[in-house]
């Protein structure tokens, strides 16, 4: 029995640069629930919605409070808030459909990053990681702050690192990355020592423990679209994968009876947890470049968490890798020479939208082929051209057939154009919402007025002032890289622009010479002595204009007879 074997190499992923986005200075990017909105936070501060179908602008935020770079943006579950750090250290909770400000709260360290709790459709707390201190749950209602532990200790409190001080005498902490579980009853934080903690998102305590190999800090911390699979991102250079193995709905229940049944002991607390954790997640894959040894940045999965994709570090680089979920490298996408500095998975579709450092945000997507049997089912392409016989009665009109057409189409049916149909990709793990938000109506943009008519005025009024003050040469051997010698064409150039090659750009062209012009002009040129060449040899008039190349051969060009019995006396 023979198996087909499946191409990896022909899967469901993006290939090439379809388009760009620009709107200001962009510096992060979010997809909501259904991938119809593309939400971006830019660099004055404020925050912008595109309709990721139509491409158009459909929302803008904009704080007069906050004038700082946007560092991260979060959509709310069913798409009715949205969620922006800054640089200033603020907090802005917005509402997507009034474009309304809810809620600023400012914190005592700069947000690099910052989520609202996905188990609610309204949700009132975010998680933020800040730079220099451990995370917090951020209570967006009344601004008040819960740090989360950073290490398992035997008495389970934070246990600060030495090597960061700060002036104010406050606790030191190193960066760490954290994120909620797919419902938000877990919060996973990622520290310096190499470690996974499962923090109860209530309680607020250490769980479980997950060492991670290599031990180094952990930079970025994030789970696939269904919450079964999670990555991390360390300074080892290595992407890691885990599966998730706790109930999706349920898991702060699942490790509490994991917990209760582990009767086992220990030596330390340590272990303990260790063990609990052993029980939560296990190790899948690593991902990382063994010949470059580059940082990577914005990891991230796929919508069906087929595919992992990474963005090199490095300066100048606006490089994808692609890996499958068994750890092989798929692909590499190269981009423009800007560096990368996030990006983001279609929830459902092969598409990746990435950020440069100039602001710009490029959509990658699939190569598209011509298939132009998907138009018409009775289309059948032919690979060369046939003689098609037409039937007699091919294209007469059958009026008897066209109103039974029209009796059958019921006028008075109704249509629903509101209801969304239901989509299968969410069965299984996430609910439907009949308030969520899908699309919102663009903003009309006016037209910007083109310059270029303007420029094209002034250069011509140039042209004119430089064809009346007499350097009349031609625009098209100038542009083809040809150098007119005096006397040797029936465009006769005199002394200024032959002394003056460089004003030659800007002349405007004469007039062309008619047959009965040119043929008086040929006339009297053979009144005259021979005309010597630029290499010295002598040559008679030739009906044909000679014009020297700037290497130094010559080639007959010839002349259009365009000109009217106007311009014989030239």
């Amino acid at each position: 029995m023979n198996v087909p074997i499946v191409d990896p190499l022909q899967g469901d992923f993006p290939e090439t640069i379809e388009e760009f986005l620009q709107h200001g200075n962009m510096k992060c990017i979010a997809f909501n629930r259904r991938g119809t909105l593309l939400a971006a936070g830019c660099a004055n501060g404020s925050c912008i919605i595109w309709d990721f179908e139509t491409r158009g602008l459909a929302r803008e935020f904009r704080d007069k409070d906050c004038t700082a770079p946007i560092t991260s943006v979060s959509w709310s579950k069913y798409g009715h808030r949205l969620l922006a750090s800054a640089t200033d250290r603020s907090l802005t909770l917005w509402n997507v459909v009034t474009g309304e400000k809810i809620a600023r709260i400012t914190l005592q360290q700069t947000p690099l990053h910052a989520c609202l709790h996905p188990g609610s459709s309204i949700p009132s707390v975010c998680l933020a990681c800040p730079l220099s201190s451990a995370p917090v749950l951020v209570d967006l209602n009344t601004g008040s702050t819960i740090v989360l532990p950073v290490s398992a200790s035997d008495n389970s409190v934070p246990v600060p690192n030495s090597r960061n001080k700060f002036s104010d005498g406050s606790p030191p902490f190193t960066p760490t990355a954290a994120t909620f579980d797919k419902h938000g009853d877990l919060i996973y934080v990622g520290n310096s020592k190499g470690e996974i903690l499962i923090v109860d998102s209530k309680g607020i305590q250490v769980l479980a423990v997950i060492p991670i190999p290599g031990g180094t800090v952990v930079k970025d911390i994030v789970f696939s679209r269904d919450g079964q699979y999670l990555l991390t991102n360390s300074n080892d250079r290595v992407i890691r994968v885990y599966e998730n193995i706790l109930p999706i709905k349920g898991s702060g229940r699942e490790i509490e009876n994991i917990i209760t049944n582990n009767n086992n002991e220990y030596e330390s607390h340590y272990e303990k947890l260790k063990a609990n954790g052993a029980c939560c997640l296990v190790f899948s894959c690593e991902v990382s470049d063994a010949i470059a040894k580059v940082q990577w940045k914005a990891p991230s999965f796929s919508g069906d968490a087929e595919w992992i994709v990474g963005a090199s570090a490095s300066k100048g680089e606006h490089r994808l890798h692609i890996w499958d979920r068994a750890g092989r490298l798929i692909k590499i996408l190269e981009g423009p020479k800007e560096a990368l500095i996030d990006l983001a998975w279609h929830p459902f579709d092969p598409t990746i939208a990435s950020v440069s450092v100039a602001g710009l945000t490029y959509i990658w997507a699939k190569e598209h082929v011509e298939n132009w049997s998907a138009f018409a089912p009775d289309f059948i392409e032919l690979e060369e051209n046939e003689e098609y016989v037409e039937r007699e009665d091919e294209f007469d009109i059958n009026a008897y057939t066209e109103k039974a057409a029209e009796k059958m189409i019921d006028e008075d049916a109704y249509i629903d154009v509101e209801t969304c149909e239901k989509n299968s990709s969410f069965s299984g793990f996430e609910e439907d919402s009949a308030d969520e938000i899908i699309y919102l109506p663009a903003i009309p943009s006016p037209d910007v007025p083109d310059e270029q008519p303007d420029k094209c005025l002034v250069s011509s009024s140039k042209l004119e002032d430089s064809n009346h003050s007499g350097s009349p040469s031609s625009m098209d051997a100038v542009q083809n890289g040809l150098v007119i010698p005096p006397a040797s064409s029936p465009l006769e150039v005199d002394n200024s622009t032959a002394e003056e090659p460089a004003e030659t750009a800007n002349a405007k062209r004469k007039r062309r010479l008619s047959a009965k012009g040119l043929e008086m002009q040929q006339a009297e040129k053979v009144k005259k002595p021979a005309i010597k060449m630029s290499n010295g040899k002598s040559s008679k008039s030739k009906s044909k204009p000679v014009m020297e190349l700037a290497n130094g051969n010559s080639s007959a060009i010839d002349i259009d007879d365009e000109a009217t019995e106007d311009d014989e006396m030239i």
